[in-house]
């Protein structure tokens, strides 16, 4: 199976970027569709961005359209999110999750998650 570790959270003023990093521990690494969702305390996990296990197509969340971006190297058995334009809202702990072959919107679709890392935007 595949394993995760997502790195690169921190404090960042709103208007700022920050790229996270997704550390997979795989035997196929590039079989595998990967995704971002985020998570505050009380809310449920909330989809933000997904890529095909080719890298051919990504998709994304209504509300980080145009601001973030998902990229994946699979040579380095690795996925990128880039986050650009944070807002106040974008503060949740990020996780990095894995499906085999197909992914999708909803946390049900993905059965490996890594741990997250907490991004915080101030004011």
């Amino acid at each position: 199976q595949v394993q995760l570790v997502e790195s690169g959270g921190g404090l960042v003023q709103a208007g700022g970027s920050l790229r996270l990093t997704c550390a997979a521990s795989a035997t196929n690494f590039r079989s595998y569709a990967m995704a971002w969702f985020r998570q505050s305390p009380g809310k449920e996990r909330e989809f933000v961005a997904a890529i095909s296990w080719s890298g051919d197509y990504s998709y994304y969340a209504e509300s980080v359209e145009g601001r973030f971006a998902i990229s994946r190297d699979n040579a380095k058995n690795t996925v990128y999110l880039q986050m650009n334009s944070l807002q106040l809202e974008d503060t949740a702990v990020y996780l990095c999750a894995a499906d085999y072959r197909y992914g999708g919107r909803k946390s049900a679709d993905y059965d490996r998650w890594g741990q997250g890392t907490q991004v915080t935007v101030s004011a």
